[in-house]
């Protein structure tokens, strides 16, 4: 197997970069995304690069750009350990939120990834609609979740939250493990066999680091305690980057997220609260609002308490906050595109 092949690279891809080939250009994965500077991995070696006047001009969003995990096509300078990126290749999945505070543009986590482990931990910051949050985006981004509850060593009775995050994940596998103790640890190892590609996504002090430096056998990320008052951590990660594991596989690790603004989850709300979805069918009318309308089946469901209150009004409160982002992006592409003409 080549070194591509070790990062992911496969016939599909191939064919893919069949005309950038042609062009003289070779291909290279992101590793490490900075200021707009990136540490690309190809078949020669590391190394780092900037993104071409062209690329930069023609892209009208984020989405166009590079992030921490994609296939670029790349000029190398392999004597100088430099290389300049010309374009992106179409991407398998796409994991994205709304970049925090009021700007409404879209923030890449991570790309090309086969297995999203939604992480939280087995203490009092445990989160049901975090992680309905977090399991929500997964989905639309086309990689399967795998929901891992760490600390299990610290926990004396895992069940509760197990339980838990059966419910809200639907079919979900949900592995508690330990990093320190082993236990849980193989079958987490288990989605990054050679090639294929994970990443890590939660909050800080959920245990991300050390699950990752469990995975690379080293202590190679930093590692916070939590605070004791209310079992939040501290960040450790400050940003996106992706690592070789022994086993083969890679591992993206990421910063914890407090703020997780939706972005284009249109499929994936009615995936990550199928139960909801289901209870909805059932109404009379199919335009049914939930609220007063006659033979609505949530409204009964709710009073009889065969679905979960606070669940439906997180539904709600995604839904809505979901079509909000989808109206300023489409504002946002517009006048993307009228400044890009008028250039």
């Amino acid at each position: 197997m080549s070194e591509l092949e070790r990062y992911g690279w496969n016939e599909t891809r191939e064919a893919a970069f069949a005309s950038s080939r042609a062009k003289g250009w070779t291909p290279g994965r992101v590793s490490l995304e900075h200021k707009r500077m990136y540490r690309i991995w190809t078949e020669n070696g590391e190394l780092l690069a900037e993104l071409s006047g062209k690329l930069r001009f023609e892209a009208l969003g984020r989405d166009d750009l590079p992030a921490v995990g994609d296939w670029v096509a790349v000029s190398a300078r392999d004597e100088e350990g430099k290389a300049t990126i010309h374009g992106v290749l179409p991407r398998t999945s796409k994991f994205s939120r709304k970049t925090a505070g009021g700007e409404t543009t879209e923030q890449i986590v991570a790309a090309n990834v086969d297995t999203v482990f939604l992480v939280s931990s087995l203490n009092l910051d445990f989160n049901p609609r975090r992680l309905e949050r977090y399991l929500l985006l997964a989905w639309e981004s086309g990689a399967n979740p795998v929901i891992v509850l760490t600390k299990a060593d610290l926990c004396p009775d895992p069940a509760p939250y197990l339980e838990q995050a059966e419910a809200i994940g639907l079919g979900v596998p949900v592995c508690a493990v330990s990093a320190e103790t082993g236990e849980g640890m193989d079958a987490i190892r288990a989605y990054v066999t050679r090639g294929r590609t994970a990443a890590l996504l939660g909050s800080s002090g959920v245990g991300k680091s050390t699950l990752a430096n469990a995975l690379l056998g080293e202590a190679r990320l930093a590692v916070a305690g939590i605070r004791e008052d209310d079992a939040r951590g501290r960040h450790t990660t400050t940003h996106r980057e992706m690592f070789a594991l022994p086993s083969g596989g890679l591992l993206i690790d990421t910063p914890g997220m407090r703020e997780i603004q939706l972005w284009d989850v249109g499929q994936g709300l009615s995936e990550t609260f199928e139960d909801v979805v289901a209870v909805a069918s059932g109404c009379r009318f199919g335009d049914c609002r939930h609220e007063r309308e006659p033979g609505c089946a949530v409204r009964e469901a709710l009073r009889a308490g065969t679905l979960s209150e606070g669940r439906y009004r997180n539904y709600r409160k995604m839904e809505a906050e979901a079509a909000y982002a989808a109206r300023k992006e489409s504002a946002r592409l517009q006048a993307a595109m009228k400044r890009k003409h008028r250039r």
